[in-house]
């Protein structure tokens, strides 16, 4: 395998901290998230489940520093979150690639923004096209590509700055079962090789024990009348490679999905 030696310097995988956070949107009564204390370690995986509303995706538009908090801290790598960031990526559902621009061009946008010298930017964007198994099609632009193929550029794209937090908001729902299977172990591939911090936003309890070192279910939202908070941390204690078939795997999974719908009917009652 070639070996890649770039002079950029990447961040370190970075802890967050999330203390006392709560949110309030002007057109909304109350708050839409209120009392969220999490703290992650560097190097860490984190999935965030809950019903539709609970705040899931507020929490992950605040760590990108795309909204401020109304009340509480968060600080990433001790480093108050202020706005958006180079330490922090954001991977999203709908992709976000440039149509315009090729495979390799999009990997490339970031590292070019940061003005890193020609040769680093061909080195880091053929290492990420590398990683994610897309060097063959580094011409293409992103509509000849499937949807799982789209999704590797935008999680290559972002690596390639390297950041210290990947921050991911349903990566994988758009796509085929079969495609997402693959695409969620490609994830836990890259995050062993890069021991990036994730903090992965999903709908899948199932997916969540998959990939997680700890499972954040979360409660409440304005349909039921009380803000989003979390209702409980779980530590996932199974091993890297995980099987979906086992006792262990679907005992995490009751139980989680147990907690996300006493969470639901707590919270309207």
């Amino acid at each position: 395998m070639k070996i890649y030696t770039t002079r950029r310097r990447p961040h370190r995988p970075a802890t967050i901290a999330i203390n006392g956070l709560g949110k309030h949107y002007p057109d909304a009564p109350g708050l839409a998230v209120d009392g969220v204390e999490i703290d992650i370690a560097a190097g860490e995986f984190v999935c965030v489940v809950g019903a539709s509303g609970c705040g899931k995706s507020t929490l992950l538009r605040i760590l990108a520093g795309f909204e401020e908090p109304t009340v509480g801290t968060v600080t990433v790598g001790d480093e108050p979150v202020t706005g958006p960031g180079p330490d922090r990526g954001v991977v999203f559902q709908d992709y976000g690639l440039f149509p315009w621009l090729t495979v390799a061009e999009n990997i490339a946008y970031g590292p070019k923004q940061a003005r890193m010298t020609r040769p680093d930017v061909r080195e880091v964007t053929d290492r990420w096209l590398e990683t994610v198994g897309l060097t063959r099609v580094r011409k293409s632009f992103p509509h000849q590509l499937s949807g799982g193929m789209q999704q590797r550029v935008a999680i290559a794209r972002v690596l390639a700055n390297s950041p210290a937090v990947l921050l991911m908001d349903e990566p994988f729902g758009a796509l085929d079962a079969l495609t997402r299977t693959d695409m969620q172990a490609e994830l836990k591939r890259i995050h062993r090789e890069t021991a990036v911090t994730v903090v992965f936003v999903t709908h899948g309890i199932d997916e969540a024990v998959y990939l997680a070192d700890r499972v954040v279910v979360m409660a409440g939202g304005a349909a039921h009348g009380v803000p989003g908070h979390v209702r409980e941390i779980i530590d996932i204690d199974l091993p890297g490679e995980r099987d979906s078939t086992t006792p262990e795997f679907n005992a995490y999974k009751r139980r989680i999905d147990a907690l996300v719908h006493e969470g639901t009917t707590a919270a309207a009652s």
